[in-house]
Formats: structure tokens, C-alpha cells, sequence
């Protein structure tokens, strides 16, 4: 699909559920075409609890056909976790309210380090069809101080009970 014909599927969609969320991964995939050329075509998102909060992490996938089973860098057994990110509804008063029937995944407050340039991510989610919570569909935002400039769109897909 286009940006705009994924535009109009994301502005459809349903706030997802946290709680269904928590304890699986999903296997993802970035819409744009460069994602192939940069190596993150493919990767893999986990969601869980710390205390009150639902927060999230990505993996590392290795960059093969969309067609072969996804598999964790370095290995499924021992996946690396990195890209951390809080997950919450979008609160309407706040700085990063742009879609308020999606959840915000907020890399700036995932206990990633000071330096680290997922920092600045920003991923709204919606699910895609109201009685379908395994297909989810993302649109990225980079923050750059005030700025929020969109970087792509991404797929989910729920694939496995995280470990």
C-alpha cells in the first residue's frame, strides 16, 4: 500500500488492548522500501509489565525473505533486547498527541541510554480491524526537540508467547 492508502487504514483502526498485549512478541515489518537497504526491514517487538507499567522492546531479526520464519539476532534462544519504550495511551494534554485512538510507544522514557538515538522515537499503534487483535499497524515519528517528523509506517503481527 501507499503512505496515504496506509494512512487511511491507521486513521480506521481501534485502540489495542495493553493487556492482550503483554507477555507476546510480534513479528514486524517496515513498509518502506529503504528499510531493506538500512537492515531493518524485519524485527521483532515484545511488550510486558514492570509494576504498573506496560513497556516494550525490539529485536534484532535476520534480514531474509518475508517469506522465511523470523528469526532473533543472535539467536531465538538468547535474542538481543534494545529500543526500549513505555507503552500508554495517548494522552490528549500531552506533547505527542497526534493520534488519539492509539497507544504511544515513548523510546524517551525506556531506560535506553542517554545517547541513545531511539531516544527520540515515537510509535502510535492502532489495531487494524475492531475483532482482529493479532494484526496491529504502527506509524513512527522522530522527535527532534518540538519537531515530530513521521519516518515510516510498520506492520505487526502476534507470533509467540515472549519468553
Amino acid at each position: 500500500m501507499s503512505p496515504a492508502e496506509l494512512e487511511q487504514v491507521f486513521l480506521r483502526g481501534v485502540t489495542p488492548d495493553l493487556d492482550g498485549l503483554i507477555g507476546w512478541q510480534f513479528r514486524g515489518c517496515n513498509a518502506p522500501d529503504w528499510a531493506r537497504i538500512v537492515g531493518i526491514k524485519k524485527f521483532i517487538k515484545g511488550f510486558f509489565r514492570k509494576g504498573d507499567q506496560v513497556m516494550g522492546y525490539n529485536c534484532p531479526v535476520r534480514q531474509d525473505a518475508l517469506s522465511l520464519p523470523w528469526k532473533a539476532k543472535p539467536s531465538d534462544a538468547a535474542p538481543k533486547r534494545f529500543g526500549f519504550y513505555t507503552v500508554d495511551p495517548v494522552d490528549p494534554t500531552a506533547r505527542d498527541n497526534a493520534y488519539l485512538h492509539a497507544v504511544l510507544l515513548d523510546y524517551s522514557r525506556g531506560d535506553n541510554p542517554a545517547l541513545d538515538p531511539s531516544r527520540g522515537l515515537r510509535d502510535y499503534l492502532v489495531q487494524v480491524h475492531a475483532d482482529n487483535p493479532d494484526l496491529l499497524l504502527g506509524k513512527a515519528y522522530y522527535a527532534l526537540g518540538p519537531a515530530r517528523v513521521a519516518t515510516s509506517f510498520f506492520i505487526l503481527e502476534r507470533d509467540r508467547r515472549a519468553e
